[in-house]
This record gives C-alpha cells, sequence and structure tokens, in this order.
C-alpha cells in the first residue's frame, strides 16, 4: 500500500539552515544542493525552485553566500559555441557565523521540544 503520509517541510528557517550546512562542505549550484537535499533526507524534504532560488537570493544579498557564474558547455559542442550559465553558491566568513548560529537555535529548540516528549523530571531532580 502506498505511503500517504504527507512529507514534512522545511519552513523558512530550515531551509537556510539546510542550505548553509551544505555549502558548509563545498561550493555548489542551485540544483545539486536541491537535489541533495532530497538525497540526504531520503526524498522527505524537497526544495523546489520556487523556494530554492528565492533563499539563495536572500542568503546572497545579506552576505551569507558568494556567488561566482560558470560556463557550461555541452558534451560534444563546439569550442566556439556559447553554453548555459551556472551559478555557484559558497559560504562567506559571514555565512559560516551565521550557521553556527542555526546550529545552536536548533539544538537549543530540540532540546526544549524532548523536555515536552520525554515528560517532566521527577521533583526535587536537578538538570
Amino acid at each position: 500500500m502506498p505511503d500517504t503520509a504527507p512529507k514534512p517541510a522545511l519552513k523558512q528557517d530550515q531551509a537556510e539552515l539546510v542550505v548553509l550546512a551544505l555549502l558548509r562542505d563545498e561550493p555548489k549550484y542551485g540544483y545539486a544542493i536541491s537535489r541533495e537535499v532530497q538525497a540526504r533526507s531520503d526524498g522527505a524534504f524537497r526544495l523546489t525552485p520556487g523556494a530554492l532560488y528565492p533563499l539563495l537570493t536572500r542568503l546572497e544579498k545579506q552576505g551569507f553566500v558568494l556567488t561566482q557564474w560558470e560556463e557550461v558547455k555541452a558534451q560534444g559542442a563546439e569550442p566556439d559555441a556559447g553554453g548555459r550559465r551556472r551559478k555557484w553558491y559558497r559560504l562567506s566568513a559571514k555565512g559560516t557565523r551565521r550557521l553556527d548560529q542555526r546550529i545552536e537555535a536548533h539544538r537549543t529548540f530540540t532540546r526544549l521540544i524532548d523536555g515536552f516528549i520525554e515528560g517532566p523530571a521527577p521533583r526535587g531532580a536537578t538538570a
């Protein structure tokens, strides 16, 4: 029987954390980011072009990512033929600091939620 449960959607802050974390590893272009998000989440998360590219534009404007254009030619193309352009994204020093802040905020939030899931601590217990 097919799984009909809705897939979790990344909220904007979560999507930012995921993209910055991927760019920490190495520079990537948009389509590669989208594919890696889907692959590393076993298909649970998808960053569509309509969500990913505005996020990347915002991160670039805020100075969290730096960009560089590359011309990509099709295999077997004539040497003088033009190619399509691909925009590469890499994490800036400011982006690394932002990623560290996002990771800490995520861990704090997770700890707080886990406190509710695990139930109350016994009276008189200290954390």
